[in-house]
Order: structure tokens, then sequence, then C-alpha cells
């Protein structure tokens, strides 16, 4: 069984591009600390929204990713997306 994306709440098949998401980013002390399996789509949306102190702070639970009111649109758009869908995603957009 596939693991489930924790973000987006859709598989992540073992073929498909995917990252490891450290909760609290290590530029911010979080090296070696906690970590999620992501699709990489996912992790770079993550880190296109978000600054480095904002996911260490408030932000470092996929929960509170999810909550907060800047995903809704990823969220809502990527859930109608196979699991192995793939798109450029722009750099910061904060």
């Amino acid at each position: 069984m596939d693991p489930i994306c924790p973000l987006c709440l859709r598989p992540i098949p073992e073929d498909v591009p995917q990252s490891l998401h450290h909760l609290i980013p290590k530029l911010k002390g979080g090296k070696g600390g906690p970590t999620v399996l992501v699709h990489h789509i996912c992790h770079k949306e993550i880190h296109a929204r978000f600054t480095e102190s904002e996911l260490a702070r408030q932000f470092n639970t996929p929960e509170a990713i999810r909550a907060d009111p800047r995903m809704e649109g990823f969220l809502t758009w990527i859930a109608k997306r196979p699991p192995e869908f793939l798109s450029p995603v722009p750099k910061r957009r904060r």
C-alpha cells in the first residue's frame, strides 16, 4: 500500500517524485528532526508559500500547513489530479 501525502492526502506511489519535508527547516534547527514524506509538487508548494521562519514558528505540522488559507487553492486544485501529476511550481508566492 502506498503512503499517503499528509499535505494533499493523495497516495504517493513509489515511482512518482517525492520528498522528505523537515517539519522544522534545517536552517532553523531542524536538521535531524522529524520529517514527513510528501509529493515533490506538494513540497515545492510549501516552500513557495511560507518562509523558513514561518515554517519553524507556526507551520511545523502538516495540519497547520493544510489549515492556512494560502494553501486552500492549491489543495483544492491538486485534489483533482492523479497522484503522479507533475507541474512546475513558480518560485516564491508569499
